[in-house]
């Protein structure tokens, strides 16, 4: 099984920059991803990924999941579920929309 990837902002900012070809998931609740999101973000709840995913990406593609801040723990069971599942390329950004905003970027809602 593949290890848990924690990606800094850094990288992550390096992804967008270079137009990594990558999905960017918010495994927040709908709610909390309308009323703000990181730029290009999608929304797959955690409850969802199992499902969703799948439909949207092979097991190769790059994904980066993210929750609300370090001591959210979504982002990090969301990625373990898509190692379980047989997906390579899953990084956890850990900050997520508060480490995000500590950087001085702006959410979108």
């Amino acid at each position: 099984m593949a290890d848990l990837k924690i990606i800094p902002i850094e990288s992550l900012i390096e992804f967008r920059e270079n137009d990594k070809d990558f999905a960017l998931v918010e495994v927040l609740s709908e709610d909390q991803y309308e009323k703000e999101h990181i730029p290009g973000a999608i929304n797959i709840p955690e409850e969802r990924i199992k499902k969703v995913i799948p439909k949207k990406f092979d097991k190769n593609f790059p994904i980066v999941v993210y929750c609300a801040s370090y001591s959210c723990h979504s982002s990090t069971n969301s990625a373990r579920k898509l190692i379980e599942m047989g997906y390579k390329n899953v990084y956890d950004f850990k900050a997520g929309k508060r480490g995000w905003q500590h950087a001085g970027l702006k959410l979108e809602s």
